[in-house]
């Protein structure tokens, strides 16, 4: 998806053209709609034809099956999916598919559940994805918009209170595990944050939503992030300061140009992405979880986090030997 800066910088600069009135109607529709139902915090409203735009499969497309692939898969077998389902995932009920890396752009999630381009609805029928994102980033007039036509919802808890609750199943929210991970894209490296993260789970326990784990191979792959070591004072500003007025952690990252791979620029690098839904975790129903029966189903979540990227790791040309970092 495009970022929001882009819209809001051409809403600021036509407000001084002759066609200012574009950005006052743009800005008066959304004072408008703000309340309106499906509103954020209810699922969104839906496009299947924005989903099904054509754009997203020549997106698809961008991050390629790189020959490298084939070292692990004979010719005449055919190269594996960029949405790889483990087991069917029945209609029955609803999931909670918490999906890591983060990354920058989150591509593999807006590629795989936000659109149709890797045929989501064919791989598991009847279920109905909703992507969870940063409430802030519903406020953005026309961008807001768009988002909630890729079933954008916001992340916060009155928001998949609600959508879990609802008596129709089916639904499989996609909620991305911290975007305090992004920090942590870097190229080759696969280090999570999930130790202390477990208000999912009980988001999870309070619904009696199954936890389904999901890994896009790739992801941290398409940008060249700056890491810095947690003891400097950058990471400390953007840890401490960023995070606690916008609400994530931004990085200083860097992708290749428009019209060339060798010059610097913000386009994605083409790297191959696969993202892997793992078999669903059982969780029971409990309104008032304890501490005992969130760590509990938390230490399982990881595991098979863990399990599923080790089953896949050399299929999609990650070495044997790497392991995921949990922090």
């Amino acid at each position: 998806m495009f970022p929001p800066g882009s819209f809001c910088s051409l809403l600021l600069f036509l407000l001084f053209t002759s066609l200012w009135y574009f950005s006052v109607l743009c800005l008066v529709w959304f004072f408008l709609d703000r309340d309106t139902h499906p509103a954020p915090q209810q699922g969104g409203r839906r496009s299947e034809w924005m989903r099904n735009w054509t754009v997203w499969k020549h997106l698809r497309d961008y991050f390629p099956i790189k020959p490298a692939v084939y070292a692990f898969f004979p010719s005449s077998c055919p190269l594996p999916p960029k949405l790889v389902k483990t087991v069917e995932l029945p209609p029955d009920r609803n999931y909670l598919l918490v999906a890591h890396p983060h990354g920058i752009m989150a591509m593999g999630i807006l590629c795989n559940f936000s659109t149709e381009s890797s045929s989501f609805s064919q791989q598991f029928p009847r279920l109905r994805p909703l992507t969870a994102m940063l409430n802030g980033l519903l406020h953005f007039p026309v961008y807001r918009g768009y988002l909630l036509s890729f079933a954008g919802c916001s992340v916060d808890q009155q928001s998949l209170d609600f959508i879990l609750s609802q008596p129709h199943v089916g639904q499989a929210v996609v909620v991305l595990e911290g975007a305090h991970e992004s920090l942590y894209a870097v190229s080759g490296e696969h280090c999570l944050t999930v130790q202390n993260r477990k208000g999912f789970v009980h988001l999870a326990l309070r619904h009696g939503t199954s936890l389904v784990p999901v890994y896009s191979f790739g992801e941290n792959d398409i940008f060249r992030v700056k890491a810095f070591a947690p003891d400097l004072w950058q990471h400390l500003c953007k840890m401490l300061g960023f995070k606690k007025l916008l609400g994530f952690s931004p990085c200083i990252f860097r992708g290749c140009g428009l019209f060339s791979a060798n010059c610097w620029g913000l386009v994605p690098f083409s790297r191959p992405m696969t993202t892997v839904v793992g078999c669903p975790i059982p969780v029971p129903q409990c309104l008032g979880p304890t501490e005992e029966q969130v760590d509990h189903s938390h230490m399982l979540y990881v595991k098979a986090l863990e399990q599923l990227f080790d089953e896949h790791k050399e299929s999609c040309s990650v070495p044997a030997s790497t392991r995921p970092t949990f922090i």
